[in-house]
C-alpha cells in the first residue's frame, strides 16, 4: 500500500486517465479516486462518481451525458449528466466493465474527441473532466470474451493502479478493524468492542474473500451486539471460526514437521513410550517459545496460543524455569 500511495502521489498532479484494478472490496476504490482527485490540480472542481454496474443499459447514455426536454417519455425537462456535472472535476467510472457494447462505443468517442451531445439535442459540449475507471474484473478476460472494446481498453489503461487484496495485506487487518470499531462507537455513542489476541490471530489469519468490505461489516456486527464487551475466538462468526481452526492444525502440523526434521524421527524404532516421546516434543515447544519471547512467560504463552495460566501449568509440570511474568 505505501508503494500504491507512492506511485498515485506521482500521477496526482497529471490529468491522465487512472484505471484502479482489485478484486470487489478491496480497498475502496472510491476513497482512492477521491484520494486522487483532492490531491489533484482538480481538486477545487467537482468529484462526481456512477456506478456504471447499477444503471440499466438504456438509462446510462442519459445518466452520462444528460438529455434534453422532450428527448424521451418522461424527459419533461432537460437534464445535466454527469460529464456536465463533473465539469472542471473528476468523473470516477466505477464498475466500467459493466457497460453495454453501445455505451462503451459512445464513451470512447467522448475519451477520443473530448466532446459528447446530450441525448436528443444536437449541441456539441466539451467535456473538461478527468477520467478515473475502477472494475474488478479481468479487462483482457473481457475482451477475449468479446465483452470489452479493445480500443477502450487501451483508452482507459494508460495509468493502471492495482489494489492489493486484504488477505496480501496481514498488517493492515488490525489497522483498519481498530479504525472500524473507533468510528462505530463514534457513531452509535456505545462503549467500543475489544478483541484479546487470540480473536487478532483469527482476523489476521483470514483469508478475507469479501476484503475490506467484510471487514468493515464484521466491525458494525461485533459493534452492535458487542458494545464495550472483549470479544474472543468464540464472539467471531462461525466461518472466521472454523477458518482459524483450521489454520490452527495447520500451523502445528508445520511446527511437528519443523521439530521432527530437527532431531525427532518420524518413525522411531517399536516399540516406544509414545507419552514421553509426545512430552519431549511439547518440552522442545516451551523451551523454544521461552528463548524468542526473553523468558518471559506471558510472550511466550502467546506465541504457542495458550493462556498464561496454562503455560505457568506446563513450566512447573516439567520442573522449567518459569522466567519472567
Amino acid at each position: 500500500m505505501r508503494e500504491v500511495t507512492r506511485v498515485l502521489g506521482k500521477v496526482a498532479q497529471s490529468d491522465s486517465t487512472v484505471l484502479l484494478l482489485g478484486e470487489s472490496g478491496t480497498t475502496g476504490k472510491e476513497v482512492v479516486a477521491q484520494c486522487l482527485h483532492q490531491h489533484s490540480s482538480r481538486r477545487n472542481g467537482p468529484f462526481v462518481a456512477v456506478n456504471c454496474g447499477a444503471i440499466p443499459a438504456e438509462l446510462m447514455e442519459s445518466e452520462l451525458f444528460g438529455h434534453e426536454k422532450g428527448a424521451f417519455t418522461g424527459a419533461l425537462v432537460a437534464r445535466k449528466g454527469r460529464f456536465e456535472l463533473a465539469e472542471g472535476g473528476t468523473l470516477f467510472l466505477d464498475e466500467v466493465a459493466e457497460m453495454s457494447p453501445q455505451m462503451q462505443v459512445k464513451l470512447l468517442r467522448v475519451l477520443q474527441e473530448r466532446r459528447f451531445e446530450r441525448v436528443g439535442g444536437s449541441r456539441s459540449l466539451h467535456a473538461n473532466v478527468r477520467i478515473i475507471a475502477a472494475t474488478h474484473r479481468n479487462l483482457e478476460d473481457r475482451i477475449r470474451e468479446n465483452l470489452f472494446r479493445e480500443d477502450l481498453y487501451y483508452r482507459l489503461n494508460v495509468f493502471p493502479v492495482d489494489l492489493p487484496p486484504l488477505r496480501c495485506r496481514e498488517n493492515d487487518v488490525r489497522l483498519l478493524m481498530e479504525f472500524f470499531l473507533k468510528r462505530q462507537a463514534a457513531e452509535t455513542g456505545n462503549l467500543e468492542v475489544r478483541l484479546t489476541e487470540a480473536a487478532w490471530r483469527v482476523l489476521r489469519d483470514y483469508h478475507w474473500p469479501g476484503n475490506v468490505r467484510e471487514l468493515q461489516n464484521l466491525a458494525e456486527r461485533l459493534s452492535i451486539l458487542h458494545a464495550g464487551e472483549e470479544i474472543d475466538v468464540e464472539q467471531l462468526p462461525e466461518r472466521l471460526r472454523r477458518h482459524g481452526a483450521a489454520s490452527q492444525a495447520e500451523q502445528e502440523q508445520q511446527s511437528l514437521r519443523a521439530i521432527w526434521s530437527e532431531g525427532f524421527s518420524p518413525q522411531p524404532e517399536l516399540p516406544f513410550d509414545l507419552k514421553k516421546h509426545m512430552e519431549a516434543v511439547e518440552k522442545e515447544f516451551l523451551l523454544r517459545a521461552l528463548d524468542e519471547c526473553d523468558q518471559v512467560v506471558a510472550r511466550a504463552a502467546e506465541r504457542l496460543g495458550l493462556r498464561r495460566t496454562t503455560m505457568v501449568e506446563k513450566l512447573k509440570k516439567y520442573a522449567l524455569l518459569p522466567g519472567r511474568f
